[in-house]
């Protein structure tokens, strides 16, 4: 078949038209979001456990300019065998499983969800394979097996077209998935226009609070491994031979 050629056009109502509606609907979808989202209570323990496992990562980090004893006395307090927090920690009992379908809050949150993620997506890719249909955008630059033909030139029944051209429908869904990281600059890592991070909170819904005894278990052996290094040793002479003092400075001190 021979190559087609693109009406400049297209690029101009259609390819970039399709960008910038996907691209707005997101930043409209996540001011929404924002504003129907219900508070969640916070769980006191939940906030222990993180600031527990956030003072042991720093102590790691920086315990190389604490001396050697000071150090011990921390690690002590976090890697005990029988007090140290780290310890405690993956020892306890693990939550128990709540059911969602239980909870009329989180079934609320789930409705509200789909509502102001999946009802739009739906609509305006309704509205764009009727407005735009039959139109082909753009061509991906690197060749694709026949596979691909039923994903990327949705609204388009031509056998014989080449698998790497792009319907109109089918550019839309790209920018659906495709604008994470343009979403990431502009609204935030934590940000609910990204449709996949939406999918994936879905797909994971189980209502169980996250077990923190593997991060503990975790945390606790990487203290343990971990050989302090004091890094401060001999600072005091190696600046008085940076910066000498005279001894008449000295003897006014």
């Amino acid at each position: 078949m021979a190559e087609l050629l693109l009406d400049p056009n297209i690029r101009t109502w259609i390819f970039i038209p399709i960008v910038i509606i996907t691209f707005f609907i997101g930043i409209l979808r996540h001011y929404v979001s924002i504003l129907m989202a219900s508070p969640k209570p916070v769980q006191l323990q939940q906030v222990k456990d993180t600031q527990a496992l956030l003072r042991s990562r720093i102590l790691r980090e920086n315990g190389k300019y604490l001396p050697k004893s000071s150090f011990l006395m921390r690690k002590h307090y976090f890697n005990d065998a029988t007090s140290g927090i780290l310890k405690i920690g993956q020892d306890r009992p693990a939550a128990a499983a709540a059911n969602p379908m239980q909870d009329p809050n989180m079934l609320q949150d789930m409705l509200k969800g789909n509502l102001v993620n999946m009802l739009p997506m739906m609509a305006v890719g309704g509205w764009i394979n009727w407005m735009f249909s039959g139109f082909v955008t753009t061509k991906v630059p690197f060749p694709l097996t026949w596979r691909f033909k039923d994903m990327l030139q949705r609204g388009i029944n031509l056998p014989s077209l080449d698998p790497s051209w792009v319907s109109s429908a089918s550019w839309y869904f790209l920018n659906v998935f495709g604008l994470r990281q343009i979403y990431s600059l502009v609204l935030g890592a934590d940000n609910a226009a990204d449709q996949t991070k939406f999918m994936e909170d879905q797909v994971n819904v189980s209502g169980a609070p996250p077990d923190p005894r593997a991060a503990f278990k975790a945390e606790w052996e990487a203290m343990e491994l971990y050989e302090h290094k004091y890094a401060l040793r001999g600072i005091e002479e190696e600046l008085l031979a940076q910066f000498p003092v005279s001894r008449k400075q000295k003897k006014s001190q």
